[in-house]
C-alpha cells in the first residue's frame, strides 16, 4: 500500500506520528506536507495529495490541518476525490463503507494524536460497501 500525507504548519506532529506508524507497518508514504511549525498555506500542501490520489500513484491520502475544513474544501476541488472530515474512527468508518472516502482529513486542533492514528488505521483497513452506496457515490462529481 502507497499513502501520500499533506498538512500545514498545526498538523506536522500528526503527520510525523502518522507516518511513522504507518511505516513500521510497511506502508510506504509519500510526505508533501510541511516538516516546519511556521505558518504555511495548507492549499500548498494538500493539492499534490489529491493529484497524487486522483492520477492513482497512491492508494488513499490523509490530509491535516488546524480545523480539517481547509485540506478538505482543498482536496475536494479535485475529479475523484472524496475526501472526508473526520474526528472519531467511526465516522472514518462510515466514510469508507458509505461514501468510498479515498481521502480522509483531520482536524489537529480538535483531536489528539492517538484519535488520528486510530482513525487512519481504521480508514486505511475499511472497504467500500457498495451496494446501495454505489449509486450514491457516483452521484458525487459534478465533472
Amino acid at each position: 500500500m502507497k499513502i501520500a500525507i499533506g498538512n500545514d504548519h498545526a498538523g506536522t506532529m500528526y503527520k510525523q506520528q502518522i507516518s511513522d506508524m504507518l511505516k513500521q507497518k510497511g506502508i510506504e508514504v509519500m510526505n508533501f506536507g510541511t516538516d516546519d511549525n511556521e505558518s504555511v498555506d495548507y492549499p500548498d500542501f494538500v493539492h499534490p495529495v489529491a493529484a497524487a490520489v486522483s492520477d492513482i500513484k497512491v492508494d488513499f491520502g490523509i490530509v491535516i490541518c488546524g480545523s480539517g475544513n481547509g485540506v478538505s474544501m482543498t482536496v475536494n476541488k479535485h475529479e475523484a476525490i472524496r475526501g472526508a472530515l473526520c474526528w472519531t474512527k467511526e465516522i472514518a468508518s462510515l466514510a469508507r463503507t458509505h461514501n468510498n472516502a479515498n481521502i480522509i482529513c483531520i482536524p489537529a486542533r480538535f483531536t489528539s494524536v492517538h484519535q488520528a492514528m486510530e482513525m487512519v488505521e481504521v480508514f486505511l483497513n475499511t472497504e467500500f460497501e457498495g451496494g446501495r452506496h454505489l449509486n450514491r457515490v457516483n452521484k458525487i462529481s459534478c465533472q
